[in-house]
């Protein structure tokens, strides 16, 4: 359940996040000496076409999903979830931090919004991994 509500609070940040790519929201708050909007509109704000804040909607929905089955019943005792789970977490933190280093070392600037899913993702992954190991006693 812990993953569940961490994935849906990702979800909201990446989803303010597109809403503004979109041109659904004027501008972003994004805190003093936040750099938001310069990164949000970089060439690497857009992976295979498609804003990277979608990927993020995407990623976070399938993760509320999974994080919700897998503390229903039928599943609760199952350690599929728990795996799928871990892994596509897991693959978010590699994303996250490929994401992070072109802030980093491409852009010289940081989204505020993006360090907050970045930190969001790697609590989920941890999450995970906790549960995995309580998933094998």
């Amino acid at each position: 359940m812990v993953a569940a509500t961490l994935a849906l609070a990702g979800f909201f940040v990446a989803l303010y996040l597109w809403f503004w790519k979109l041109g659904l929201v004027g501008s972003l708050v994004c805190g003093p000496g936040g750099s938001c909007e310069y990164v949000q509109s970089s060439p690497q704000s857009v992976i295979l076409g498609l804003p990277v804040a979608l990927c993020g909607v995407v990623g976070y929905l399938a993760l509320f999903v999974i994080g919700i089955a897998g503390v229903q019943p039928r599943w609760a005792g199952r350690r599929a979830p728990t795996v799928l789970l871990a892994v596509l977490s897991g693959l978010g933190v590699a994303f996250s931090g490929y994401l992070t280093y072109l802030e980093a070392d491409v852009l010289h600037a940081w989204c505020r919004w993006c360090l907050v899913s970045a930190g969001l993702i790697v609590a989920i992954f941890v999450t995970s991994l906790a549960g995995l190991r309580s998933v094998r006693r």
